[in-house]
């Protein structure tokens, strides 16, 4: 009985450890959807971080919607729709922060490659 039980035991462990791996993988893409002044004229660090900081990301795109205020749309990897997250009331670094804590990384820089 105590090998069956040892082979329970790495099987549960091996799908908990599968499970962190997909925890940090589980967003597949994100989007910044906003106006393309209006609203970002009014929230300068949202408007930094929306044309200095966005491009820089890994799977991160900005899409132009007139009169739209500003949000981070989070997307799983078949490209549905997970998660939309106001972006106007943070500051520049805190959008940032946001887009790490969701597993995004920054794209390396042309002088590391």
């Amino acid at each position: 009985m105590a090998p069956a039980v040892a082979v329970i035991y790495c099987l549960a462990l091996a799908f908990a450890v599968s499970n962190v791996d997909s925890a940090s993988n589980y967003y597949g893409s994100a989007r910044v959807e906003s106006c393309g002044g209006c609203s970002l004229n009014r929230l300068p660090d949202v408007k930094d971080f929306v044309y200095k900081d966005v491009p820089t990301y890994n799977n991160v795109e900005f899409k132009h919607i007139q009169g739209a205020d500003p949000e981070l749309v989070l997307f799983d990897h078949s490209n549905e729709e997970i998660e939309r997250l106001p972006l106007s009331k943070l500051t520049r670094e805190e959008c940032n922060n946001l887009l790490t804590s969701k597993g995004f990384n920054r794209k390396p820089a042309k002088d590391e490659i």
